[in-house]
């Protein structure tokens, strides 16, 4: 870029390239590589040819389903692309890139229904204070004009957004363009750069007060400029484009290009844009505080089949040679084996890479996704550590063969290496292994990738609730264990007293035996037996909320045994709690919603669908347009709220649980909980 000094800023610059499901993301990546000569033909979407499209999921689903990296260069200066998923259930991809990048590429098309995925995107990339460019895509399709479209996309976004161009329309179409700081008229060719033409009268004179609404927007951030506006001067070009420059590096204004790129139309002004509107690393250095020696953030990892662990790294400051040893901030030491450079979609080995490149580091073992990395042994600082996100939606996953489930772990944990916002989590209530994600189609993809990558194929199903029981009737039970088959008997007597506890007391067990009608060496026995029969209650799941008194019994001096007392007290907890009257307790969860407010109504009604209890809602805090929900529902009705919320919400609804209280579920309801626990014993 030129600052006001006049010396143009060299260096390799990192490109993020975002935006809502189906924009043209990856086919805008695919038009840039062609026009830069890094590709040779130019794929269409949907016909499987995008080279930014390349995993198998990807293609099998014609989605976005991870980063896509590519690099190449544009009139001597070389940038990095990485294309981002746009479905919001795998737009965490995006969250340990951003910080790292100079700039992003925002790809939106003229659909107002897509407008709160466009804040989302927005609000992300104003969260790491990420300069962007808006790409409206599809100009070949758009009914409406790019001034029409910003009514719509304003609100979305908290900075200003300022046309960059004019669209000249022919015949209903949008044929070219009138660039609004160089006052040149062009026109669109097919996949090639477009034409200059002369201005007609009438375009002229709408050039005119639309470059008149551009300059006022820069005059906001230039007085100078502003008393040019205000005594009717015209102000010099280089004047505009170095205003232009600084306040789209500083992210005071948003500019907004257009065009078509399965067409190829528009592609050479962005990337002029990109090179001269964009500063490059030294600017996130300062931004992330990476100011001495070599330091270097990790953008994403992944497996190949080929080449083992690669991870994806941009350099903010130094040089990074092949077979460097890098220091993580928790004091992991790794040896770089290889340094990979980034041409088109493929890489090539080099010795070694310079501050602004992003490049791929062979086997960085002990390095994570998000982490900062640096050549100084001590303590590196962690400049954007990453935040995972909370799962919304989550199955039981396990493997035919138990030999296999050791297998299984150390796959799943690779997989959430590559893709931080899985989880994995052992519910000791169920027993089971539940794989947690954003979304169906996210744990789709995983089973998909475990099986493609990893050999591992999993077998998926809903999990299971882990309900409990407690007692509403208290009682007094004797439980004898007498067996005589030659030799020493085996006996065991005790009288208990069961009784019910408030909601939340667990389980306590006391005795007020006397007279030695139980010797106290049997009395821990007598309670051992009784817990190890609450694991599985009257009604089949743990019983809670119980207290138990020992307070008569008998021995024989021969027979007695701890074994034997252990049978007494279990055989009067099975003859016991069934006369306590026996009660199906369901976790209840509190539950934050947040959606865009015209949603909330039809969320009220999700709510109260799935049995739950609305607490309110208010406006989400520091949202422009959203609310949140806050409701009480029962576990068993969360499974499936994410799908119904992305449904109701345009795709970008979402929520946070906690665990609340257990309640009682009685009725029809309890009873097929029951008898479908019955039947799967």
């Amino acid at each position: 870029m030129v600052h006001q000094n006049g010396r143009r800023e060299q260096g390799p610059r990192l490109i993020a390239i975002v935006g809502p499901y189906q924009s043209g993301k990856t086919t805008l990546l695919e038009a840039m590589m062609f026009r830069t000569g890094s590709i040779t033909r130019q794929g269409k979407s949907g016909d499987h040819s995008l080279a930014g499209d390349a995993s198998p999921e990807a293609r099998a689903h014609a989605m976005g389903v991870e980063l896509n990296v590519a690099g190449t260069t544009f009139m001597d200066d070389h940038f990095t692309f990485i294309d981002c998923p746009g479905s919001i259930e795998f737009a965490e991809e995006a969250r340990a890139v951003l910080s790292a990048c100079d700039a992003a590429i925002v790809v939106c098309d003229a659909d107002a229904k897509k407008a709160p995925a466009l804040q989302l995107i927005l609000r992300q990339l104003d969260d790491v204070g990420l300069p962007r460019i808006i790409f409206l895509n599809k100009i070949d399709r758009a009914e409406a004009s790019p001034r029409d479209v910003l009514a719509w996309m304003q609100p979305a976004s908290a900075k200003p957004l300022v046309l960059r161009q004019l669209p000249i329309w022919k015949n209903n179409v949008v044929s070219g363009y009138v660039d609004l700081a160089l006052e040149r008229a062009y026109v669109y060719r097919e996949l090639a750069e477009s034409q200059v033409v002369e201005m007609t009268a009438d375009l002229a004179a709408l050039e005119k007060q639309e470059r008149f609404a551009l300059l006022e927007s820069l005059a906001d951030h230039d007085d100078e400029l502003m008393e040019q506006l205000l005594a009717d001067m015209e102000p010099p070009k280089d004047r505009v484009f170095a205003d232009l420059s600084r306040d789209v590096a500083e992210g005071h204004v948003t500019p907004v290009l257009f065009g078509s790129a399965e067409h190829g139309n528009g592609i050479g002004r962005l990337l002029k844009s990109l090179r001269h509107d964009v500063r490059s690393v030294s600017a996130v250095a300062e931004r992330l505080g990476a100011n001495s020696g070599t330091v270097a953030q990790v953008l994403k990892t992944q497996y190949t089949a080929q080449g083992g662990k690669l991870s994806i790294v941009r350099v903010l400051c130094g040089d990074l040679p092949d077979g460097a040893t890098l220091y993580g901030g928790k004091g992991q030491e790794s040896r770089i084996a290889g340094v990979f450079a980034f041409a088109g979609t493929s890489q090539s080995k080099i010795a070694k890479a310079s501050a602004g490149q992003t490049i791929a580091l062979g086997r960085l073992e002990g390095i994570a996704t998000g982490e900062t990395v640096s050549t100084a042994k001590g303590s590196t600082p962690q400049l954007a550590p990453l935040e995972r996100s909370n799962g919304v939606y989550g199955f039981a996953i396990s493997v035919a063969d138990r030999k296999d489930e050791v297998k299984l772990t150390g796959a799943v944990h690779r997989l959430i290496e590559e893709d931080p916002s899985l989880a994995l989590t052992h519910d000791h209530d169920t027993g089971e292994m539940v794989l947690w994600g954003q979304g169906e189609m996210h744990l789709r993809v995983a089973i998909e990738k475990l099986a493609s990558k990893f050999g591992v194929h999993a077998q998926s199903r809903p999990r299971r609730i882990a309900y409990k029981e407690t007692i509403r009737k208290s009682v007094q039970i004797r439980g004898r264990h007498k067996k005589q088959s030659g030799g020493h008997g085996q006996y065991g007597d005790v009288v208990v007293e069961i009784k019910p506890l408030p909601r939340g007391g667990g389980f306590t067990f006391t005795d007020t035996i006397t007279g030695g009608v139980v010797p106290k060496q049997y009395i821990p026995a007598v309670e051992s037996g009784i817990r190890e029969w609450m694991g599985h209650g009257p009604l089949g799941f743990p019983v809670v909320d119980f207290t138990v008194n020992l307070s008569e019994g008998s021995y024989h001096d021969v027979d007695s045994s701890e074994m034997a007392f252990k049978t007494a007290a279990r055989i009067a907890m099975s003859e016991g709690m069934p006369q306590c009257s026996p009660v199906l307790l369901e976790p209840v969860l509190a539950v934050d919603i947040h959606c865009p407010n015209e949603a909330t109504p039809r969320v009220n009604q999700i709510v109260t669908g799935h049995r739950g209890q609305l607490l309110g809602f208010d406006g989400r805090d520091g949202w422009n347009g959203w609310d949140t929900v806050k409701a009480m529902m029962p576990e068993a009705e969360i499974a499936s709220l994410i799908i119904e919320l992305r449904s109701a919400t345009a795709g970008v609804g979402t929520f946070t649980t906690r665990f609340d209280h257990m309640a009682e579920l009685t009725g029809r309801a309890a009873d097929l909980v029951v008898a479908s626990t019955k039947a799967a014993a």
